[in-house]
């Protein structure tokens, strides 16, 4: 028992040390017990440590007991034989000197913000075994104490999640265990926002109905969160279902307890709650220009409001009342005038309010929405006033600081969402954020020296567990993780909440169900908009194009479904809560979502088409409506109800949350039906002699199908037979009551290469028979390279699929782990380089070999990353060429300023891709070469498309044509 114990844990410390730290120890010596059935560790605490030390040694001896049912005592001095001491330096003497002789380099830890170690001591002087946690400040040590937690399988997640810890006897560290930690973001926190839905309601109704609202008990367990998370800021809830943060008695002291940083967001200045707090009958108009006064004294009593156990990060600047702009009608140069004005009135109000240097007193400047168009018209911030840059509400980073900006004594942060109400479109329901943008964007920052205030906008916090806990972890450390591994991520957050029996299974779950988030979140499924609210429209997944792209999201979906069915029998039955809500909800969510609309569309086209199978998928669609409704209350009532009100399927009600519209087929014969052949929209005649399937190529060994359908009442016979043995049928007859696919392949050692082969299939359904021409082609490729032919007028490649990587020591192309909307994606490292001249061929590039059997006018299509610009020195260009003839530059930025009003902004975070386009010649048919370098860092390919002719512009799909990489 003793030694699995030791090499399961041994295991857990292997997995801390990689997602957290610098640890060291040897094995082979008598280790440290925190507990066993015979010992049990003493927790030594001096009494002058901070309140967030004893709270955070309280919740680690808890954390032992839920794992081995024996509960450490805190004590102030102990002579137990197993000590584990932790402190603050510079609190107790004694203390900072044994930890200094146990070989602690205080003076290293001193320095750093927020630092902690942790070190094992061989003999402490009386024979008794010593295991220090030191902390550089408070925070510092309470992390240090949580560390262990994690270390002995308590995840972060314990209360929000229901994650149950693992029992095991013994708890146990190796003697000379060492392991220290500091954050490299200093300020990292959340937002809590749009908590109409869940939060609130939840807060109110069901943990702190004393309060009817979310009060100091609820703040609590969030601050508990961050804790655990390592995180140390908050931007309260704040819309007008909540109360403001410091109106409600007990949140501020709260706060203090904890020592979290207290920050408001963008609309928010001077840490008020405009929402809530702003009383036009008392004040009068939210209006600088014109009630200055007013206004100055609002803002005032907050701060007054203030004492020395505050900790706070302060808003300045000002907008409107709630998410809008400053109210008055200024000309550009009275409004950079006016925010200028503001922002010196409000350190001034802060100096002469708090009796400190203002230069003393964290500030922070958001330029969110039109605010950054006040300060790009030349607004001046105060030095040492924190720029917060935002993302465009969708993940993508509006801007980042240029080299000027990067000297400011004041630094740089970012506001980034994963959750948002707004244009084009809300995602307040499911987390579909993946950890891959969360990276791209959050390096892109880091490196950008944007490294002092790093705020997530989490909506409820729940179900946006995975994206929240992934940005703090990167917060804390963003060196620990690399772009060509970052889907390791939820394997490795999947073993901390279940255990590694379960956690590479888990892992590829939530790998597939984020990357179709990304494509298309579950909320966007309606192709609807907001302000106004548009109703349910027609998706742009193909029902005839690219084998079905509505069927294979449909197929994809059910497949995850499967996985957690299954899963969910075989779990632990401690486990399995906490499944539900990291794991199989959102799953099931998306996957219902994509259902009820897709199926939905197709019984509308079915009906169109005369298929009686559109009465079937009607019934899908409304069944999937149910679904949503039915394991959103199973999620309600989880745990004996402990999360009753917590979760909403359809926040605001919008259109896209509504049973949308279905078709219905009513037969008029007893017996009729027809076929339908990829590609085409309508049944097909029986005379029709020239319907064919899209042409069949060796390299790319593609089906594709031809439907039988039942137009009548009673069940429908068919047959269908190939003219030539090379041609395959996956089912040569059939009785079906609604629909079959049949699917059409070749046979390729029956064709010779270099050939072009006709043929044709006969099917006879009842009465009817038709004749579907076919045709396949081969051709010569040559030799064994890889090679991306031209199938049907278009070659498609996913970009990451490069032939050659031309790179330097400086400057690199990478994959980047599932950022591509089906597969990975290629960005530029690092962000930090600057522009390349437009035709130096030194440059990096990456090289694709093709090859064509047309030749002409092609258009050259590139799936980017819908990001922006790092900043105004910056654009989004690449270069082209084709068999290293003159490179055509090709700009991936937005053609307008981006707002939320800008057309191709909304439609490009939609689909989660931006198409830049260009034409090229290719002279000749054969084999090619398309070379793209790199000129500004930033830039991010998802795949490349090169339509050749009208056959290839005629096929429409949301994900344009399927790869078609050719090896002869």
């Amino acid at each position: 028992m003793k030694l699995a114990t030791i090499s399961k844990y041994l295991l857990i410390i292997w997995v801390s040390m990689f997602l957290t730290s610098n640890m060291s120890f040897a094995q082979n010596k008598e280790p440290f017990i925190i507990t066993s059935p015979q010992i049990t560790s003493q927790i030594v605490l001096d009494n002058e440590e901070a309140p967030v030390v004893h709270t955070a040694a309280a919740i680690f001896a808890q954390d032992v007991f839920s794992v081995s049912g024996q509960l450490p005592e805190i004590v102030h001095n102990s002579v137990a034989k197993y000590q584990i001491k932790a402190g603050t330096f510079g609190v107790n003497s004694s203390f900072d000197l044994e930890s200094r002789e146990s070989g602690i380099d205080v003076d290293v830890l001193k320095s750093k913000w927020e630092g902690y170690c942790i070190k094992g001591n061989v003999d402490a002087g009386n024979g008794n075994k010593t295991l220090y946690v030191v902390g550089s400040n408070p925070r510092g040590t309470a992390y240090g104490l949580l560390e262990i937690s994690r270390m002995i399988g308590v995840s972060p997640w314990v209360w929000w999640a229901d994650v149950s810890p693992e029992k095991k006897e013994i708890l146990e560290l190796p003697e000379d265990f060492f392991v220290e930690g500091a954050p490299k973001v200093k300020y990292r926190g959340i937002f809590l926002n749009d908590e109409d839905w869940g939060l609130q309601p939840w807060a109110a109704k069901t943990f702190e109905p004393d309060i009817r609202d979310i009060g100091p008990k609820t703040y609590e367990k969030i601050f508990q969160l961050l804790l655990r998370l390592r995180a140390n800021a908050i931007w309260p809830a704040m819309h007008p279902s909540t109360k403001a943060f410091y109106t409600i008695p007990g949140n501020k002291e709260m706060a203090a307890k904890y020592q979290v940083f207290v920050g408001t967001s963008h609309a928010e200045p001077m840490l008020r709650n405009n929402v809530g707090e702003w009383n036009k009958n008392r004040y009068g108009e939210y209006n600088y220009a014109t009630n200055r006064d007013a206004v100055k004294q609002y803002w005032k009593e907050r701060i007054d409001e203030l004492d020395e156990e505050d900790r706070y990060i302060v808003t300045l600047g000002m907008r409107g009342i709630h998410d809008s702009g400053m109210q008055g009608n200024f000309s550009k140069e009275e409004r950079v005038e006016m925010l200028e004005t503001i922002i010196s009135d409000q350190r001034e109000m802060l100096k002469n309010t708090l009796k400190k240097d203002v230069m003393d007193i964290p500030q922070a400047f958001v330029p969110y929405k039109e605010v950054l168009e006040v300060y790009s018209d030349g607004a001046k911030v105060p030095d040492d006033v924190t720029l917060v840059w935002p993302d465009d509400n969708h993940g993508y980073i509006r801007q980042l600081s240029n080299a000027d900006e990067r000297k400011r004594s004041g630094g740089a942060g970012v506001y980034y969402h994963i959750s948002y109400w707004g244009r084009p479109h809300d995602y307040l329901w499911l987390e579909s954020v993946p950890v891959s943008l969360i990276w791209e964007e959050m390096n892109k920052a880091y490196q950008s020296d944007a490294k002092d205030i790093w705020i997530v906008n989490v909506g409820d916090i729940k179900p946006n567990e995975i994206g929240m806990d992934f940005f703090l972890e990167m917060a804390w450390n963003p060196d620990q993780f690399s772009p060509e591994n970052l889907s390791s991520y939820y394997t490795r957050f999947a073993a901390r909440q279940f255990g590694d029996a379960y956690a590479e299974e888990i892992g590829e779950i939530l790998t597939d169900y984020f990357q179709l988030g990304f494509s298309r979140k579950p909320e966007h499924m309606g192709w609807t908009g907001v302000y106004p609210n548009t109703p349910i429209q027609d998706p742009e997944f193909s029902l005839l194009n690219n084998g079905d792209e509505v069927q294979q999201r449909i197929d994809a979906y059910n497949k995850l479904e499967e996985q957690v069915e299954v899963l969910q029998k075989e779990l632990p039955e401690y486990l399995k809560d906490a499944f539900y809500q990291l794991v199989a909800y959102k799953v099931l969510g998306a996957s219902n979502m994509n259902k009820k609309l897709l199926y939905a569309y197709k019984s509308r086209v079915y009906t169109q088409q005369g298929r009686v199978s559109a009465n079937l998928y009607a019934e899908k669609a409304k069944e999937a409506y149910g679904q949503i409704q039915e394991i959103t209350t199973r999620y309600n009532r989880q745990n004996n109800g402990k999360w009753m009100h917590m979760m909403d399927y359809n926040p605001r009600e919008l259109p896209v949350f509504d049973m949308p519209e279905v078709g219905r087929f009513k037969p008029t014969q007893k017996t009729a039906g027809g076929i339908i052949p990829e590609g085409i929209s309508q049944p097909i005649e029986p005379e029709d002699t020239k319907v064919s399937l899209p042409t069949f190529l060796s390299s790319t060994d593609r089906q594709y199908f031809i439907d039988v359908f039942n137009a009548g009442h009673e069940p429908l016979k068919w047959m269908a037979q190939a003219k030539d043995p090379w041609v395959q049928i996956s089912s040569t007859s059939g009785k079906t009551s609604t629909d079959e696919r049949i699917w059409v392949s070749m046979d390729w050692s029956l064709i010779p290469v270099g050939r072009r082969e006709t043929s044709s299939i006969k099917l006879k359904v009842g009465k009817a028979v038709y004749n579907v021409q076919v045709e396949a082609q081969k051709p010569d490729l040559q030799d064994g390279q890889q090679l991306f032919v031209e199938d049907n007028g278009v070659i498609s490649i996913e970009a990451e699929h490069f032939n050659k990587a031309q790179n330097d020591e400086d400057n690199q192309w990478k994959l980047i782990q599932g950022l591509g909307r089906q597969n990975d994606a290629v960005g530029t490292f690092p962000i930090t380089a600057s522009p390349f001249e437009v035709f130096n061929e030194r440059a990096p590039s990456l090289s694709y070999e093709f090859f064509t059997m047309s030749s002409g006018e092609v258009n050259l299509r590139f799936y980017c990353l819908p990001s922006q610009p790092i900043n105004s020195d910056y654009k989004l260009r690449f270069a082209v060429s084709i068999d290293d003839g003159k490179p055509i530059v090709v700009d991936a930025s937005l053609k307008e300023v981006m707002d939320e009003h800008n057309e191709e902004w909304s439609m490009n975070v939609l689909k989660a891709a931006n198409i830049a386009e260009t034409k090229v010649i290719i002279p000749q048919t054969g084999r090619h070469r398309l070379k793209i370098t790199m000129i500004d860092p930033g830039v991010v390919f998802d795949k490349i498309e090169m339509v050749m002719n009208k056959e290839g512009e005629k096929v429409d799909s949301y994900f344009g044509s399927k790869e078609i990489p050719g090896v002869e």
